[in-house]
């Protein structure tokens, strides 16, 4: 596959703002049959990304940490930061609440076969394309990639 992810990105993509009513953007999941949106402030700026699996939460709820008492004392088996984490996400309101910031981005002009590496190493179903001057211009998903690779099996 010697395609570029200019070539088969979505080009200016459906974004979400920090300040968004989670109802609107799991609306917009449902009505356009995506997985997930960039987040973008007023200037511009891809700040994260909001997915189903940052929504689940509002679904699953939060299982507190296992914990053991000694001598008046909490020993935490799990780390309660990620219970925070989860906590915070399972009862936010809006898109800042519930986001990942600072998401895994390619440039438009790697090599689709980067993209794919990329996805697959850090596990992530989509990634935000930015520009040189960090504004977001597309978005690849895998379901992008796979159509790709389908055209280049059909025969010609």
């Amino acid at each position: 596959m010697n395609r570029l992810v200019n070539e088969v990105m979505a080009h200016n993509p459906i974004v979400a703002h920090p300040e968004m009513p989670i109802a609107e953007v799991v609306q917009i999941l449902a009505d356009r049959h995506i997985s997930g949106l960039p987040v973008v402030n007023q200037q511009g700026h891809l700040v994260g990304i909001v997915s189903e699996t940052d929504l689940m939460w509002q679904e699953t709820g939060v299982t507190p940490p296992a914990y053991i008492m000694l001598l008046d004392s909490v020993i935490y088996l799990q780390d309660p930061k990620k219970y925070q984490k989860s906590l915070h996400k399972a009862l936010g309101q809006t898109v800042q609440d519930v986001m990942t910031p600072q998401p895994v981005t390619i440039t438009a002009d790697q090599p689709l076969a980067v993209a794919a590496r990329m996805m697959n190493d850090r596990k992530v179903h989509s990634l935000p394309v930015l520009d040189d001057d960090h504004q977001l211009i597309g978005i690849l998903t895998r379901g992008d990639i796979i159509r790709a690779m389908a055209a280049e099996m059909q025969p010609a």
